[in-house]
């Protein structure tokens, strides 16, 4: 007869190990660099990779917490590779497109008047639709409309982008 795998406790399951994990968790903010980049190595098994306090606390944590209480989910981490693949245009054999956060959903409908006529724009995955035509940018849409070099982001009135981006 064969057992199933023990999973991995749930926080509050066990209060000695949930114990054990706050203590090492505050004990973070006490090391110096060097302790924590000891640590890390430790726990990672490998050099750490820069002297960011912040980040090593952040990393080590989470990989304290995740050697106590299992790390994610085979579904969860393709899920998220999907999703990192998704936001960022990855196609199969293609190359990663820059993000622009003020660029809106897709089906978005972008509505401009110019000169008396009303131009409408659909948001595409890929590009802007207009006047039955297919844009890879908001720019040439307005470089269409006005017969001038615009940045269309402005002539859409969409602003500039948020630093920091998605």
């Amino acid at each position: 007869m064969t057992t199933a795998p023990a999973s991995p406790p749930k926080p509050g399951e066990h209060p000695a190990t949930d114990q054990t994990v706050l203590s090492r968790l505050a004990g973070l903010k006490t090391m110096s660099v060097n302790e924590l980049k000891e640590e890390w190595e430790r726990l990672f098994a490998t050099g750490a990779p820069n002297n960011s306090r912040s980040y090593l606390e952040i990393r080590i944590a989470y990989r304290i917490q995740e050697l106590t209480h299992g790390g994610l989910s085979r579904k969860s981490r393709q899920m998220l590779k999907a999703l990192s693949a998704e936001m960022h245009g990855k196609r199969l054999g293609g190359t990663p497109k820059m993000l622009d956060d003020r660029k809106p959903i897709p089906g978005t409908r972008l509505i401009r008047e110019w000169q008396g006529v009303t131009h409408v724009v659909t948001v595409q995955p890929d590009g802007f639709d207009y006047d039955g035509q297919r844009y890879k940018s908001l720019s040439k849409v307005a470089n269409t409309i006005t017969g001038k070099h615009w940045n269309g982001f402005a002539f859409f009135g969409l602003g500039r982008a948020r630093k920091g981006g998605a």
